[in-house]
C-alpha cells in the first residue's frame, strides 16, 4: 500500500499537494527488453517505470504526467515502427499507444524526434490524447518569439481540478512550455532544412513565460529538453537548465538530454544548483535518467493567493526501476505494468520478427568491448562500408582521387548507459537485430573535404575522451567523464598515435583549452607523414559533418556528398554482398609507450572472454567492479 506523501498529509484548507511526475529520454524502451541480445532488460522500459507512476498517483492528493522529449528512436521498435509507417500503419505509434494508457497530461520533443523526418513527427503525435508543445521549434520566423508561428503548440495551459486539504475542490490553470536544443537544425539538417527553423532556447522561454500568465497560468513547468550543465547563458546554448531557472515566474523545470540524473551527487560540482534536494536557483528541478530508468517528482505544495496560486513548499526525488547487487547484477525493484504491456503488444511481436531477418554471417563475433583501447573490428566494419559506398558515390566527380577515410566512432560503450550497454554479436548467421547493435542511430552518409592540418585537429579532438596520464602514477582511470564515448572518433584510413602523458587539446564540448597540446603522434597516410596542405575526403555521418561534436573541419561548411541512404542500411547491404571476416587487419592506431604505466579501462564483464584480442596489448589485471564494469589494468 502507497503512503500518503507529508504534502498531501499537512495540507491544510486554501492548500494542495501537487505532484508532477515525469519521464525523459525514453528512447523507444517500452518493454523491458533489449532486442538486439533477445533478452528481458531489468534497467530499462516503460512499462516498469509505469509501476511507480501508479503509486506516485497514490500518493498524491492531485497530480499530474508529462513526458520530456526524445521518445521516438532508440531501438529496434523504433525503427519497426517507422517501416511499419511505410507500409501503411494506422494505429498509433507504440511509444504513443503506451503514453495514452498511462494517461499522459502533456509532452513536448527532444532532438531525436527528427530522426525519421518532421512528417513522421506530425503523424506521431496526432495519434497522441494529450498536447505536444514546443515553443522553439518554428516553421515561419516572426519579429519576435511571440510572432512565430511554431510546428507545435508553443505551451499548454491545463485547467484543472484540485482537492485541497479541507477536501475542498479549486480551479488551477498549470502551464507547461516546451523547449528543444537549437542544434538540430543542424543534427537533423537533412530532414529539417528549409522546413522549419529554431530560436534561441533562452530568448523564447523569456517571451513566454511573461505570456502565460498572463493567459492566466497560476504555475508554469518548463519541459525542456536540455541539460544540466553551463551556469552562465550565452547565444545558442544546447544545455540551458541553469539559465532558465533564473528567469522570473518559473515555478519548476523538467530537464534531460544528458542521460543522467538530478537530483544526484553528479552535480555537486556545479553553481547555483543543490544537487542533494534538487533545486536550480531555488527552483525544484528533476532529470529522470534514460530508457525509463527513472520516475522523476517534483513535489509542490501550493496556496491559494488572492485569485492565483503560489508554491510555499516543495520537493524533489528520482525513483529508480532497477539496482545493482553487491555482484554489479542489475535487479529489478518493480514490475512491469500490464497495461503498457498490453497496448503494445502486437508491436513487441511483430519487432522481434523485424529484428530477426538474417541479412548474412560472420566468422567469428563481433563487439564493441575494447573500442576505446585498440582498432575495433565492429567499427573497421562499419567504416569498410562507408568507404565502399562513397567510392562508388564519388566515382565520376571531381573527388574520385582524393584519399577516401572513414570516421567512426563507438556508440555503444558502457559509460552511462552502463555496463550492458555494448554491441555484442556471436558468430553465425546475422540478423537485422545484430546490425542495429552495431549502428543503432538513423543516420545518413555524409562526406567532407578537409585538409590534413584539419584532420589532425580532428583527431585532437576526438581524444578528448581519455584522461590525462602521469607516467609512472598508479592505476589512473584511462576514459574521461567529461566526454561521451561517441565523440571518439577513429579515422580508418590513416596510422597514429595518441600521447595520454600530454592535455588535451579541446574540451569536452569542443572548446580549444590548450592551443599548444598535441596528443596525436605520428599520423601517416600510406606510409607517409601527413602534412597540414594533404587534402582528403572523410565519410561520416551527417550528425558529425554538420557539427555534432563540434570537430575541426565538420560543421556543415565542407560537406560535398550527402547520400540518401540510412547508415543502417548501408551496413545491411554490405554485410549481405560480401560477408564479414573478423580477422583485424593491424591497428590502425596505438597509445604511445608511458614507461609502463598502469591504467584502468572499464569494459563489460564479457570482454574477459575476448582477451586473446588484446595479444599486443600488456594486460596485468581484470577485476569485476561493484558498478557492474570489469575493470582491464593496461600497462602503457
Amino acid at each position: 500500500m502507497s503512503q500518503r506523501h507529508t504534502f498531501s498529509a499537512d495540507a491544510r484548507a486554501g492548500q494542495a499537494h501537487l505532484r508532477i511526475m515525469s519521464t525523459t529520454d525514453l528512447h523507444m524502451q517500452i518493454y523491458p527488453y533489449d532486442y538486439y541480445g533477445d533478452q528481458t532488460a531489468h534497467s530499462v522500459g516503460l512499462a516498469r517505470t509505469a509501476a511507480h507512476i501508479v503509486a506516485g498517483r497514490k500518493e498524491a492528493t492531485n497530480s499530474v504526467l508529462v513526458d520530456n522529449g526524445d521518445f521516438l528512436q532508440g531501438n529496434p521498435m523504433g525503427d519497426f515502427a517507422a517501416s511499419d509507417r511505410q507500409n501503411g500503419r494506422t494505429r498509433p505509434h507504440p511509444m504513443i499507444a503506451a503514453m495514452n494508457a498511462l494517461r499522459y497530461d502533456a509532452g513536448t520533443v527532444g532532438n531525436h524526434e527528427f530522426n525519421f523526418g518532421l512528417d513522421y513527427l506530425k503523424w506521431v503525435v496526432s495519434g497522441a490524447t494529450f498536447p505536444m508543445v514546443s515553443a522553439n521549434l518554428i516553421e515561419t520566423r516572426g519579429a519576435s518569439p511571440l510572432q512565430d508561428t511554431p510546428v507545435l503548440a508553443p505551451y499548454v495551459i491545463l485547467d484543472r481540478d484540485i482537492t485541497d486539504g479541507a477536501g475542498a475542490s479549486h480551479k488551477i490553470k498549470i502551464g507547461f512550455l516546451g523547449l528543444l536544443p537549437p542544434q538540430i537544425m543542424t543534427w537533423d539538417r537533412a530532414h529539417l532544412s528549409g522546413k522549419v527553423s529554431t530560436r534561441d532556447i533562452m530568448q523564447t522561454a523569456r517571451a513566454y513565460v511573461p505570456e502565460m500568465k498572463r493567459n492566466g497560468a497560476d504555475l508554469i513547468v518548463l519541459l525542456c529538453h536540455t541539460g544540466i550543465d553551463d551556469v552562465l547563458e550565452y547565444e545558442g546554448m544546447e544545455n540551458a537548465a541553469i539559465p532558465l531557472a533564473a528567469i522570473d515566474g518559473v515555478d519548476a523545470l523538467v530537464t534531460g538530454h544528458l542521460h543522467m540524473v538530478f537530483p544526484s551527487p553528479q552535480f555537486d560540482h556545479i553553481a547555483a544548483i543543490d544537487s542533494r534536494n534538487g533545486f536550480i536557483h531555488g527552483k525544484p528541478a528533476v532529470m529522470a535518467g534514460t530508457g525509463g530508468s527513472h520516475l522523476g517528482l517534483i513535489d509542490l505544495m501550493i496556496e491559494r493567493d488572492g485569485d492565483t496560486w503560489k508554491v510555499i513548499k516543495s520537493g524533489t526525488d528520482v525513483r529508480p526501476i532497477s539496482t545493482r547487487d553487491e555482484t554489479g547484477t542489475v535487479v529489478p525493484l518493480v514490475e512491469s505494468v500490464p497495461e503498457v504491456i498490453d497496448a503494445i503488444a502486437q508491436d513487441h511481436l511483430d519487432t522481434l520478427d523485424f529484428t530477426h531477418r538474417a541479412v548474412g554471417r560472420t566468422d567469428g563475433p563481433l563487439h564493441s568491448y575494447f573500442s576505446l583501447i585498440t582498432t575495433d573490428r565492429s567499427m573497421e566494419l562499419i567504416a569498410e562500408a562507408q568507404r565502399r559506398y562513397a567510392v562508388e558515390a564519388l566515382a565520376e566527380t571531381e573527388y574520385a582521387s582524393f584519399p577516401i577515410l572513414a570516421a567512426v566512432s563507438p556508440l555503444k560503450s558502457g559509460g552511462r548507459g552502463g555496463p550492458e550497454n555494448y554491441s555484442s554479436v556471436p558468430a553465425g548467421t546475422l540478423a537485422l537485430k545484430n546490425v542495429a547493435d552495431l549502428y543503432p542511430f538513423p543516420n545518413r552518409i555524409c562526406a567532407v573535404r578537409i585538409t590534413g592540418a584539419l584532420l589532425l585537429n580532428w583527431l585532437e579532438r576526438a581524444t578528448t575522451v581519455f584522461n590525462r596520464i602521469t607516467p609512472s602514477a598508479s592505476d589512473q582511470m584511462l576514459r574521461s567523464p567529461l566526454a561521451p564515448a561517441y565523440l571518439f572518433d577513429v579515422l580508418f584510413g590513416v596510422t597514429y598515435q595518441i600521447d595520454l602523458s600530454q592535455p588535451a587539446r579541446f574540451d569536452g564540448a569542443g572548446n580549444i583549452i590548450d592551443p599548444t597540446a598535441h596528443r596525436i603522434r605520428n599520423l601517416s597516410f600510406d606510409g607517409a607523414p601527413v602534412t597540414d596542405e594533404m587534402e582528403f575526403i572523410v565519410v561520416t555521418s551527417d550528425y558529425r559533418a554538420n557539427g555534432g561534436g563540434r570537430f575541426p573541419g565538420a560543421d556543415g561548411s565542407t560537406v560535398i556528398f550527402e547520400g540518401h541512404d540510412l547508415s543502417i542500411d548501408i551496413l545491411t547491404r554490405h554485410i549481405s554482398a560480401h560477408g564479414v571476416t573478423s580477422a583485424h587487419s593491424n591497428p590502425n592506431w596505438t597509445f604511445c609507450s608511458l614507461g609502463g604505466t598502469p591504467v584502468i579501462y572499464e569494459t563489460a564483464t564479457a570482454a574477459q572472454n575476448h582477451l586473446d584480442e588484446l595479444n599486443h596489448l600488456t594486460v596485468q589485471d581484470v577485476v569485476k567492479s561493484p558498478s557492474g564494469f570489469a575493470q582491464i589494468k593496461l600497462i602503457l
